[in-house]
């Protein structure tokens, strides 16, 4: 009985192996490599006259983002960024400024790390404020979609 269990083993070990490396053939997933650039733009206006810290917001990738000959990440792809530091405008001129740092994109369904922070002022007007009065205040900060911001993958995108 344990020369027949031996053999029995021996005979699906050697059914089982082929299958498996038959298996991994089929399965070879390649990976868009981290730091790989891509351009965003806001799917909404903001602006540092309506944002407050820690607020989410969308953006879309503008073109396909491509490793080699291969669409990884298509264009319309949803990539999400939090408002991380904002001041309001002030007065003796100062404009208000934000910082979006980006958090995720999605492809196929499932989330992505991306790095990447942009900075927004509006304009001072300092001039006016020193030649008017103290009350002068410098303009808002304020992102239209159409506006592109570059970030970068990272970590590693599987596709096929």
């Amino acid at each position: 009985m344990k020369h027949f269990m031996t053999a029995m083993a021996v005979g699906l070990a050697s059914v089982a192996v082929p299958a498996a490396a038959q298996d991994v053939q089929q399965t070879t997933t390649k990976f868009m490599p981290a730091s790989t650039s891509m351009t965003v733009t806001p799917q909404a206006e903001i602006s540092s006259k309506h944002v407050e810290e820690g607020q989410k917001f969308t953006f879309t990738t503008v073109g396909d983002v491509k490793e080699g000959e291969t669409v990884v990440i298509p264009r319309g792809s949803t990539v999400t960024g939090t408002v991380t530091w904002k001041t309001g405008r002030a007065i003796g001129g100062k404009s208000g400024k934000f910082e979006v740092t980006f958090n995720t994109v999605n492809v196929g369904g499932k989330d992505y790390a991306v790095r990447g922070v942009h900075r927004q002022e509006g304009r001072g007007n300092t001039v006016g404020a020193l030649l008017g009065s103290i009350w002068i205040s410098g303009k808002s900060a304020v992102m239209m979609p159409g506006q592109e911001v570059s970030i970068f993958t990272a970590e590693a995108i599987p596709y096929s």
